[in-house]
């Protein structure tokens, strides 16, 4: 177990508020949480949502599991297991199963989906990742994930709360905001597992077929123009749009 481990149930002391503020979604007024810690950011989703909540994990590390697992440890964790991973990635995916007694949810797809080698890349992983990922947040009301603004240019305008508009939920983002260096000081600082691959030069870690070595997420389908897999679609906006600027006079 981690050090430090915590009781059951929500975190007692909780982090310093952010300043106020707050978007419209088809859940009433959410908190714009930009600014927050990560904990505060998953002790307000949890509270607000839990049981109806999940976090997803691709098995890169387990820094949001352990941020998430620290505030509730019953909370539900999915990973969307393709077909194609590392082998490395389903003995991380055990790892974290077994030392945190983990709420692990695999989600697989429908028989005989889109291969890349045949269909290509964008039908295999709206098959195998987008697909079963939908099916299973139908029962929820929000989910998590480890999504960072620093991890390429196609994230930037991420938020820590955003509204999931494709799948009618929403969509917290709690380390939206850490950089490569957080991440590893929070790994370092609490033992946490990694997958082996991000010893051997591997950034971000996907299907075996369309992942290589490389910074942020360049490995991710070398050689295409491709960064993102679909689980983060365009749709998932933030949870109001900015007022429109007012029209110049005499426009």
């Amino acid at each position: 177990m981690p050090a430090s481990a915590p009781g059951r149930g929500f975190a007692a002391s909780r982090p310093k508020e952010p300043a106020e503020g707050c978007y419209a979604s088809d859940l009433g007024d959410l908190p714009d949480l930009d600014g927050a810690s990560a904990e505060y950011i998953l002790t307000w989703a949890i509270e607000r949502f839990f049981p109806e909540i999940a976090v997803a994990c691709s098995m890169q590390d387990a820094v949001l599991v352990d941020l998430a697992w620290r505030v509730e440890p019953r909370i539900e964790v999915f990973f969307l297991e393709t077909g194609f991973h590392f082998p490395e990635t389903l003995e991380t995916a055990e790892r974290m199963r077994s030392r945190y007694q983990l709420n692990l949810v695999s989600l697989t797809p429908v028989p005989n989906p889109a291969v890349y080698s045949k269909d290509g890349y964008e039908a295999c992983c709206a098959a195998r990742k987008v697909a079963p990922m939908e099916a299973h947040l139908k029962g929820k009301r929000a989910w998590a994930s480890g999504l960072r603004r620093a991890e390429s240019p196609t994230r930037a305008g991420a938020r820590a709360v955003e509204w999931d508009a494709k799948r009618g939920l929403v969509k917290v983002n709690p380390i939206v905001a850490w950089s490569d260096e957080d991440v590893e000081r929070y790994v370092a600082e609490h033992d946490l597992i990694v997958n082996p691959l991000r010893l051997q030069g591997y950034d971000s870690i996907g299907c075996w077929p369309c992942t290589q070595p490389g910074k942020g997420r360049q490995g991710r389908w070398a050689g295409a123009e491709k960064l993102e897999c679909g689980l983060h679609p365009a749709l998932a906006e933030p949870l109001a749009p900015p007022p429109p600027a007012p029209e110049a006079e005499g426009a």
